[in-house]
């Protein structure tokens, strides 16, 4: 299958044109007429995962955060992101960026999933048609009232993260959860006039957390890799089933930070 048929059917996962306009998504590097027969997901593009992509002679490399977010006026092995476009192009691999679109489309959908959330709808609508509403980040109800600290170890369970940080009182009783995985400060306004019991995400400053308290809103911290690493299995499982005949591999990732 070449490269271009697999990105039809990415298309339609995650549309390109769901991206936000500072985003850059789709196909970053490679030619499209390349036969795709060994696909590798992961979330960043590191220099790790890379260098697996060459050392497994993947065919295609699609991560969620993109490798080229801004211009690039040269494009050398001395400039590290430089490199890693070199690599690729170097051993013909093509890659390909699923970022914002894949948030509107998949990647909330995925962490309600995982924490069996019901009635599901937007938080923050990003587009709408006659058919369908989408957005960032998703508010959902659980299956019982759990006080806050009985919320956060089911978190932590079902999500399985290392650690958390919660802001709110421990006993107060959670029905209704609002989450965007990821950097989600910029929604905490949305999630409290959507009345929300508490809003889970990554990236929350003290001030984020002193405010919110402040209006009557319960944050937890999930850390940005500790909920957005459900997209190498979520999208595991789509390709599997979508390219039966294509070989999808998970590359090897852990938290890019560890906490002593």
């Amino acid at each position: 299958m070449k490269c271009k048929e697999v990105m039809e059917t990415l298309e339609k996962i995650a549309p390109s044109y769901l991206a936000e306009k500072w985003d850059n998504v789709g196909l970053l590097a490679g030619r499209e007429d390349k036969e795709i027969k060994k696909i590798l997901l992961a979330l960043d593009p590191s220099t790790q995962v890379v260098e697996e992509a060459i050392r497994e002679n993947v065919d295609l490399l699609i991560t969620h955060h993109p490798l080229i977010f801004s211009g690039i006026k040269s494009l050398t092995r001395e400039n590290f992101i430089g490199k890693r476009i070199y690599d690729l192009i170097r051993n013909d691999i093509c890659y390909y960026a699923m970022h914002t679109n894949f948030d509107v489309m998949g990647m909330a959908d995925a962490v309600a999933d995982q924490l069996e959330l019901d009635k599901c709808r937007v938080l923050e609508v990003t587009y709408q048609d006659e058919i369908a509403v989408e957005g960032i980040g998703r508010i959902g109800e659980l299956s019982r009232t759990m006080s806050l600290e009985e919320f956060a170890a089911y978190l932590k369970e079902k999500c399985n993260l290392p650690g958390i940080r919660i802001y709110g009182d421990p006993s107060l009783l959670i029905d209704t959860v609002a989450l965007v995985p990821g950097s989600g400060k910029d929604f905490i306004g949305e999630a409290i006039r959507q009345k929300v019991d508490v809003y889970v995400t990554g990236d929350l400053g003290h001030h984020h957390g002193l405010d919110a308290m402040e209006r009557q809103l319960a944050l937890i911290d999930a850390g940005h890799y500790g909920l957005e690493k459900v997209f190498s299995t979520y999208m595991f499982e789509v390709l599997k089933r979508e390219f039966p005949n294509i070989s999808v591999k998970r590359a090897f990732e852990e938290s890019p930070f560890w906490v002593m």
